[in-house]
């Protein structure tokens, strides 16, 4: 996106085998992106950058924390990033009908002629991925001091009066319950 030096990799100058970069993520990094639904980020990514003839394979382990808000209560949560990512690149003559073509979003071509590779964008997205989908506090959790107790005590109202009065557009379905 914005092209930080720190994430360009002259690979050209590379000796074939592997090669490991670490990369400490916070806040200021996510300003260039458009807002994302969590804040105070602090990752650790290490990249592995096995070098080939042709292509190269890079590695990315994420690791750390983000806040985000809570699925259940709404409440800020901090949530641990976990997860590792693969990406292929490789050098070819024609990338840009290369990468239009490509089917498979871990594989991705540069130009022969290339001696940079921007890890950026990867980076971006990689952490973003490994914030979890499922942004609740654990079950003995529910409840302590990082919860809201207004909006828990609304949902177990809800829920109470929900399993009272039934839709009865719903009515018809009961019979195919069983089946």
């Amino acid at each position: 996106m914005s092209g930080r030096r720190e994430f360009d990799i002259a690979f050209v100058g590379l000796k074939p085998g592997v090669h490991e970069y670490n990369y400490e993520i916070d806040e200021k990094f996510f300003a260039a992106y458009p807002s994302q639904d969590f804040s105070n980020t602090h990752a650790k990514v290490r990249m592995q950058l096995e070098k080939n003839t042709n292509f190269m394979l890079l590695k990315f382990e994420v690791g750390g924390t983000a806040d985000v808000h809570c699925d259940r209560c709404g409440n800020p949560l901090q949530q641990q990033l976990w997860d590792d990512f693969e990406v292929l690149v490789k050098l070819v003559d024609d990338p840009d009908k290369m990468n239009n073509e490509e089917e498979n979003p871990d594989v991705h071509y540069i130009s022969r002629g290339e001696s940079l590779l921007n890890v950026e964008g990867w980076i971006y997205e990689f952490i973003t991925l490994s914030v979890p989908t499922h942004r609740m506090c654990s079950e003995e959790q529910i409840g302590g001091p990082q919860c809201n107790k207004q909006v828990l005590e609304m949902l177990k109202k809800m829920n109470e009066t929900g399993n009272q009065s039934q839709n009865p557009i719903w009515k018809g379905l009961d019979k195919f319950r069983n089946i």
